[in-house]
C-alpha cells in the first residue's frame, strides 16, 4: 500500500494500492473466456450454433460474449431482425462498419472491413469509413453519415440530419431501421472493447487502431 498525502494531510489521507498492485488486479478481471459451443453456458450454445450457422465459423467476440447468455440471446435476436430488413447486406455492413469505427471498437473495425470488402463495398469506400470518411456511393454515404451522427448525437438529430438522409432516396422507415442496426452494433462494439478478444488469421490484415 502506498500514501499520496503530505504529512499534514494525514488525517484525511485514504491508503491506496501501489500502481502494481491495481494493474495486476485490473489484468485479473479484464481477461474473459472465448467459448466453443462445448464450453459455454447451456443458455448460450443455441447462439454460437447459429451463428456458427450464419458464418461457417464462431467469431471470437461472439464466443466472448456467449459468457453472458442473456447478452448472446440479445445479439442473435437483434442481428436476425436486421439481416432480414429492407437494407441489402453491403448497406448493412457500411453501417456496422461505421458504428465500429465510430464507437472505436478495434475488433468489429476488422471483421467488419473483412466482411464489407467481401460484399463487394470499394475498397475505397471502406477505407474512407475506417478513416471517418463517409464513402463516395451517395447512398452508402447516406446511410454512414446518420449511423455516426445518431451514435455521435445519442440520438438527438436534427431536421437538416434527416432532410439529408431522405434526400439520400431513403424513407422514414428506413431511418428507424438504421437506429435497430447501432442497437444491434452496439452489442458487439461495447462487448468487443470490455472482453478485447483476439482477432482471427483472417481479420488480421485489417486490424485497426483508433
Amino acid at each position: 500500500m502506498e500514501r499520496s498525502c503530505e504529512p499534514h494531510e494525514q488525517r484525511h489521507c485514504i491508503a491506496r494500492p501501489a500502481a502494481s498492485s491495481l494493474t495486476h488486479n485490473r489484468g485479473q478481471y479484464m481477461s474473459f473466456p472465448v467459448h466453443t459451443i462445448e464450453s459455454a453456458p447451456d443458455q448460450s450454445k443455441e447462439s454460437l450454433r447459429a451463428l456458427q450457422s450464419a458464418f461457417g465459423f464462431i467469431p471470437n467476440i461472439a464466443g466472448a460474449i456467449a459468457t453472458s447468455p442473456v447478452l448472446i440471446k440479445s445479439l442473435t435476436g437483434l442481428f436476425g431482425n436486421v439481416h432480414g430488413g429492407t437494407f441489402s447486406e453491403p448497406q448493412i455492413q457500411t453501417v456496422l462498419l461505421t458504428n465500429a469505427v465510430t464507437n472505436s471498437c478495434s475488433y468489429a473495425v476488422a471483421f467488419h472491413t473483412f466482411l464489407a470488402l467481401k460484399e463487394g463495398i470499394p475498397a475505397d469506400d471502406v477505407q474512407a469509413i475506417r478513416e471517418r470518411r463517409a464513402p463516395r456511393d451517395p447512398k452508402f454515404g447516406a446511410l454512414s453519415t446518420l449511423a455516426r451522427t445518431l451514435i455521435e448525437k445519442r440520438g438527438r438529430l436534427d431536421d437538416q440530419d434527416v432532410k439529408t438522409f431522405i434526400g439520400a432516396g431513403f424513407t422514414q422507415d428506413n431511418l428507424l431501421e438504421v437506429i435497430a442496426v447501432v442497437s444491434a452494433s452496439t452489442i458487439t462494439n461495447y462487448a468487443g472493447s470490455v472482453t478485447n478478444p483476439a482477432l482471427e488469421a483472417q481479420f488480421a490484415p485489417h486490424a485497426w487502431k483508433p
